[in-house]
């Protein structure tokens, strides 16, 4: 009897368009949950995802993008979109995604990975070790700058990095 492999790792992807959205968590005119929010968005630059018997069933995305951190100009890489099929949720694919787009997040320089989140989503996080920012981050908006109103987290992506205290401000969009 051979043991289960479970499904495959999770690799980079040329591209994701809404179209591949739309095949992991329907058509649905809010996937992420967040419109309440009124946010605008920027798109990730870089994509992770993983597909079972040809289909895509869960993704990751990264952005690099501009932040001040304690009064330091610097920047982070954004972590979102991640998404897994409502079919196959429970099975450590969002975890492989992520992993897997940590993993290249570590090679591009910045300290710090950021994501935002609804609030049933801190602790599925916590286990995969990030923390939550500690204090008010400020993101761009078309308006001008906005308190974040979605929690904030951050994982290291460079041995010893901290989060500096004081207020973080992503100098663009949120991604």
């Amino acid at each position: 009897m051979t043991a289960n492999p479970g499904p495959p790792p999770a690799v980079r992807l040329d591209a994701f368009t809404p179209s591949h959205l739309a095949g992991i968590l329907g058509d649905g005119p809010d996937p992420f949950g967040v419109s309440a929010t009124g946010l605008t968005w920027l798109p990730k630059e870089e994509h992770f995802g993983i597909r079972l018997d040809g289909r895509l069933v869960a993704h990751a995305g990264l952005r690099r993008v501009p932040v001040a951190l304690g009064g330091a100009e610097t920047e982070v890489i954004g972590v979102g979109g991640v998404a897994v099929a409502p079919d196959l949720r429970g099975r450590g694919l969002a975890r492989r995604a992520v992993e897997a787009a940590l993993a290249h997040a570590r090679t591009m320089g910045p300290r710090h990975a950021l994501l935002f989140c609804r609030p049933p989503l801190v602790a599925r996080y916590a286990r995969l070790g990030w923390r939550e920012v500690p204090g008010d981050v400020w993101v761009e908006q078309p308006t001008g700058s906005v308190r974040m109103p979605l929690h904030s987290l951050w994982t290291p992506l460079q041995e010893g990095a901290a989060w500096p205290p004081g207020t973080a401000r992503l100098r663009s969009l949120p991604m």
